[in-house]
């Protein structure tokens, strides 16, 4: 395993995002370390729009870098209550701090539960294995 962090308090996909939950029944979504690393050199992001209803597994964005374009996948069922702004002219972030500022966009939770069925740090890891 590489030196990447994996945060304890975050919940993670097997498409490498992670949700952060805020306590009012949304959560703030991300890609992970391992993602970002994987991917190289982020130059652009496109993010889903305040208001879009996404469905878990559904495609919401992309994150471009200089050696790919990888989809973002909706975490969970609910509805874009934010998205990180920044990211339009600094995408950079999501290499240099992908779990504080290089976050993607915030979500109001269908099912606020929901988040207890993704993955825990240590399920994450060792599923990279």
């Amino acid at each position: 395993m590489s030196d990447l962090e994996y945060p304890a308090d975050l919940r993670y996909t097997a498409d490498h995002e992670w949700v952060r939950t805020n306590g009012d029944g949304a959560v703030r979504v991300g890609i992970t370390a391992y993602a970002q690393d994987a991917l190289g050199d982020v130059v652009y992001v496109s993010l889903p729009s305040v208001g879009d209803a996404l469905t878990a597994g559904d495609s919401c964005g992309e994150v471009e870098s200089t050696k790919s374009v990888s989809d973002l996948y909706a975490p969970l069922d609910g509805e874009v209550t934010a998205v990180n702004e920044a990211l339009d002219a600094t995408p950079e972030l999501v290499n240099s701090d992908p779990y504080g500022e290089g976050w993607m966009y915030e979500l109001k939770l269908a099912d606020p539960a929901a988040v207890d069925a993704l993955q825990d740090r240590d399920t994450y890891t060792a599923s990279l294995g």
